[in-house]
């Protein structure tokens, strides 16, 4: 066998594979061959890169970033639907059909929420995907496409020429993962699934689309050549055969049978592996569709029924405080059951303190809930009229609910917080913080692995990390030993690292890398900063009095000395390395801007800093310089409106080898 037929072969295996997989949710391999397999593929094609095609399997991971996505003209509009929010409306729509033909079939499906995507295939090869954008113009979103597996990068027996239309959706498992590790890393969480999508198939860099592990539906054909059918239910067929997953498309002989299924999705929602907000009714019939036409907006063959709403009262039996990832203390209404939006529903989100005061809501008390579409439910309000003798005003604790620590109120906000440097429910944001790059930099700790710790028992804090030996490392699922040796290997570089890494690794609250570096060049040790006053510290630049009192009540926390207490007894080093400077660039603000040559953005930042100059992340008349990098952007436009010195990086560096002369 020839290398081309042995990698022909190998292509079509892995085709088959991922049709089982992703489209028909029958796999028939293990992940181990299918990897083994995979594997084999990737060695032949960088062995003979001329062999490599765009269709196949290995191209799936995302090439190199895009700089701006590309307009597209859809060459079919890909219109939007005349939504209804009643069954009298639906029936309406089935009445105006009816007076213009004499006899029709409907067929319904659920309504993804999801973002809609035009998908063109020429003689079988995926070459271009893009967004509905305003129907007629979308935007060419083809790399990002290539990642979702659901997609065939090539079809078999297909016609010359075919596109289809589809929703990208991110599954609601995929989605709740995404926002845990969002939470964990500190990053703002995505509202709902579709928020989550779009911002995934809209990404520059297609790495970040294929880490997201969307998928897609196809319910449409948009254009064919040379097949001809002639209904909607016929067309689905079709997609199916070539290979694609599609919609769940149930036919209807009359519009009270299409309200039925409407009335059945909306039941059995809770089972989808994707959002809905809705159902689609349309007329099975492609000739039919034809005489329906459409409006200057939306097709007349066709409406989408929007689910309202459900309210519904219940009890509320008790109130429980849960302890997020960043130490948030958040209430949740435990109620009695109660059937909404085709799930039963024994809990509901109380927000925060501000929201239950606000609304007077107590333990005992007749609440009304509500669950719109997929959305977490919610108490509205409290029904007065049937609240019962003797019931309290509720008032959330004062101290951690997961580790006895005080809790405080966020400055300017409604959150309590948690400001345990050990709380258990913190752990794994706290550890993924403390090992990430900026902090301690220990690489290979990230967060998968600080979860496989977790959940072995072998750390409760990150002091522990430096107690961790390679046999039960090694032992952890998708360790072993080399792994196990790099971690340790680089968790004993973590301890040479300088003060100021390990001060914005312990996570108090808004002490950021800036501030990190001003602590530990004004106060050298870790033991002269946790004897620090409150008056001391706002003697340091960019420290101001919130952020001097986290600090206080930061080192006076049990755990936190535990912690600190640890990490010392482990050889980290707890001094500074930096000189003392506030010369050179003092008093001068920074903007870094565009790609530098020399050196990163954060070596940068910290050649300026360690100057006495400070940087900022955007052009104000109080900005010094811009430093402009290659394909500098709007930073630089501004800088030229306000006339701010503009520095090439050649200037940049000369500017910082005359300040160390």
């Amino acid at each position: 066998m020839t290398v081309q037929e042995e990698i022909n072969k190998l292509r079509q295996e892995l085709r088959v594979h991922n049709r089982n997989y992703y489209v028909l949710d029958n796999p028939t391999v293990s992940d181990y061959e299918y990897d083994r397999l995979m594997h084999r593929l990737i060695d032949l094609e960088q062995a003979h890169p001329e062999l490599i095609t765009r269709d196949s399997p290995t191209q799936r991971v995302g090439g190199e970033p895009l700089k701006m996505f590309a307009q597209v003209r859809h060459e079919t509009p890909l219109e939007s639907l005349t939504d209804v929010f009643s069954f009298e409306e639906v029936e309406a729509f089935g009445q105006r059909v009816a007076q213009e033909l004499q006899t029709v079939q409907f067929v319904t499906e659920p309504k993804i929420d999801g973002l809609s995507v035009a998908l063109r295939y020429e003689d079988g090869v995926f070459v271009q995907g893009a967004t509905r954008g305003d129907g007629v113009t979308g935007e060419d979103v083809t790399e990002n496409l290539r990642t979702i597996r659901a997609i065939p990068l090539r079809l078999e027996n297909a016609p010359a020429h075919l596109t289809v239309r589809g929703e990208v959706y991110m599954p609601k498992a995929v989605f709740h993962e995404l926002n845990a590790q969002r939470e964990i890393a500190g990053q703002p969480l995505f509202a709902n699934p579709r928020n989550a999508a779009a911002g995934s198939l809209r990404q520059l860099d297609p790495k970040i689309a294929a880490a997201r592990r969307l998928s897609i539906l196809v319910f449409n054909v948009q254009n064919i050549s040379d097949v001809t059918f002639s209904s909607h239910a016929e067309s689905l067929e079709l997609l199916r055969a070539l290979g694609f997953r599609t919609i769940e498309s149930r036919r209807c002989g009359d519009i009270a049978a299409c309200c039925d299924r409407i009335r059945e999705i909306g039941e059995c929602r809770e089972q989808f592996d994707f959002d809905i907000d809705g159902a689609v009714v349309k007329v099975d019939s492609l000739a039919q569709r034809e005489l329906l036409g459409s409006t200057a907006k939306a097709p007349r063959w066709a409406v989408a029924y929007k689910y309202p709403p459900e309210k519904k009262e219940t009890r509320l039996l008790d109130i429980v405080v849960q302890v997020g990832r960043t130490g948030v203390l958040t209430p949740k209404a435990v109620v009695e059951p109660v059937r909404l939006a085709g799930t039963t529903v024994t809990n509901a989100t109380l927000h925060n303190q501000d929201f239950i005061t606000e609304k007077d809501i107590r333990i005992g008390d007749t609440v009304l809930v509500q669950k719109a579409g997929e959305i977490i439910p919610e108490v509205l309000e409290v029904t007065l009229s049937k609240r019962p003798a003797g019931t309290t005003p509720y008032r959330l604790p004062d101290v951690c609910p997961a580790c006895g620590s005080p809790v405080t109120r966020d400055e300017g906000g409604a959150a309590l917080r948690c400001r345990g440097a050990e709380c258990p429910a913190q752990l794994l944001r706290n550890i993924t913080h403390f090992a990430s790059r900026n902090a301690m930099d220990v690489d290979g700790l990230g967060i998968s692995v600080v979860t496989s710790l977790v959940d072995a028992g072998l750390i409760h804090s990150a002091g522990d990390l430096y107690s961790l030996d390679a046999q039960s490392v090694a032992a952890l699922e998708r360790m072993g030993t080399k792994s196990a040796e790099n971690l340790l290997a680089a968790l004993e570089r973590s301890k040479q690292n300088d003060l100021s890494r390990l001060i914005y690794a312990l996570g108090i609250l808004q002490v950021g890398q800036s501030a990190a570096r001003a602590l530990a060049r004004h106060f050298g040790t870790m033991d002269a900063l946790a004897a620090a006053t409150e008056e001391e510290l706002v003697q340091v630049e960019d420290i101001g009095a919130v952020t001097a009192r986290n600090i206080v009540e930061w080192f006076a926390e049990p755990q936190a000395q535990h912690l600190l207490r640890l990490l010392r007894e482990a050889g980290v080093n707890m001094e500074s390395r930096e000189k003392p400077t506030d010369t050179g660039f003092a008093g001068m603000t920074f903007v870094l801007t565009g790609t530098l040559s020399g050196f990163t953005r954060d070596e940068a930042r910290a050649r300026i800093e360690a100057r006495g100059g400070k940087v900022s992340g955007s052009v104000s008349k109080k900005t010094t310089y811009v430093v402009a990098g290659e394909e500098a952007g709007s930073k630089l436009q501004k800088a030229q409106a306000l006339q701010i010195p503009i520095l090439s990086e050649a200037e940049f560096v000369s500017m910082l080898t005359a300040s160390e002369e």
